[in-house]
């Protein structure tokens, strides 16, 4: 049985990319917290918001673009958000 081709977008990828390199930055600042503490809470705090990426990067590199990986950014973006108005970084 033949497979399927993935459907693949260049803006997509770019804005997985630009996110992820936004990710790494938002973290960079939680490692140079100095309180062990606040550090650790907001490690927990943007860990699922980094997860949330991840899945969205694995299912874009297994599946392609889909309707649920768009849904699945728009998720992303609004935890993202959620989490920066919450915590201030």
């Amino acid at each position: 049985m033949a497979k399927r081709r993935r459907k693949l977008s260049k803006d997509f990828e770019k804005l997985i990319s630009s996110s992820k390199k936004g990710n790494e930055l938002i973290l960079a600042k939680i490692h140079d917290i100095y309180d062990d503490d606040i550090r650790e809470e907001y490690a927990l705090a943007f860990a699922p918001v980094k997860f949330k990426l991840d899945e969205i990067s694995t299912n874009y590199d297994s599946l392609g673009i889909t309707e649920e990986s768009a849904n699945m950014y728009d998720n992303y973006t609004s935890m993202l958000e959620s989490f920066k108005n919450e915590y201030e970084i």
